[in-house]
Order: structure tokens, then C-alpha cells, then sequence
């Protein structure tokens, strides 16, 4: 992947359009077709005016998956409430690993931080163990913080 094209081409993808759910559909579909070994990626989102600390999905690619996710719970409910990035080897050696799909044996969440806040996440798995580099780990925070500064706008 030729890092500088990936987000050149990003930033043409989103640069027109205000509506952050209408782009985050399209950075799903995006990073879905940029990365390879992948099975499911997407977005949880926090509601405002939930009073509950809670990750509601949002846009994705993939299989169904679970609906709300207590912050504090799972791989992306830890990640929101740690307010840091969370790459995991093996899903099943993740003590309360919330399994939305059996076929998901690695993964990586980031959180979305605005004016300190979570309001969301971004949720990448795969079908391999240790799917996922420090190398997409950077990848996928740049592309978070273009998110960050999307939504600041």
C-alpha cells in the first residue's frame, strides 16, 4: 500500500461531504478495500443524550454484528473507556471478548477522541491471528485522526 495515494485518496473521498455518517459508510468501504485479511470493519458510535456509557454501531462492511457495547466491556468497549488504541493477537485470550462473528480471531480498535471525549470507535477484525502491525496501527490512527478533525469542522 502506497501510504501517501491511501490518504490522498481519503481525503478526496471525504473532503466534500459534512455529513460524518455518510463518510464514515464510505471510509468503511474504503479501508474494507485497502486492507487485505479483514472480515468486518467499522464504526461504533456514542448517542448523544445517552446518559449510558455505551458504543452503538454505526456504518460497517461485514457480517451483522452486536448492536450496543457497554464502554468497559470488550476489545472496543475497553478501548473507549482506556481512551487508547487496542491490538489483540487473539481474540480469545481477551478476557470478555464480546465474539459478534466466530470467524474474528484478531483485532484492533481506536478510539474517536473529540474535545477529549470518545464519541466513538473504530473496529477492525480478521480471520488470522496477529492480523494486524504497529505499521496499520499508525495507519489506522492517522485515519482516525482525520476522522477527530472531520467532526471538529
Amino acid at each position: 500500500m502506497d501510504k501517501h495515494l491511501f490518504f490522498e485518496q481519503l481525503h478526496l473521498l471525504i473532503q466534500d461531504e459534512p455529513n460524518i455518517i455518510a463518510n464514515l459508510a464510505n471510509i468503511s468501504a474504503f479501508l474494507n478495500q485497502n486492507f487485505d485479511d479483514i472480515n468486518w470493519v467499522g464504526f461504533y458510535l456514542v448517542e448523544k443524550d445517552n446518559p449510558k456509557k455505551e458504543l452503538v454501531l454505526g456504518p460497517f462492511q461485514g457480517k451483522v454484528a452486536c448492536i450496543r457495547i457497554p464502554f468497559g466491556q470488550g476489545v472496543c468497549g475497553n478501548a473507549a473507556l482506556r481512551k487508547e488504541t487496542i491490538r489483540v493477537v487473539d481474540v480469545h485470550q481477551f478476557v470478555g471478548h464480546i465474539a459478534c462473528d466466530a470467524e474474528s480471531l484478531s483485532e484492533i480498535v481506536i478510539p474517536i477522541i473529540v474535545d477529549d471525549e470518545v464519541i466513538g470507535v473504530l473496529d477492525i477484525d480478521s480471520p488470522s491471528y496477529n492480523r494486524f502491525t504497529l505499521n496499520d496501527q499508525m495507519i489506522l490512527e492517522d485515519v482516525v485522526k482525520i476522522i477527530e478533525k472531520k467532526c471538529l469542522l
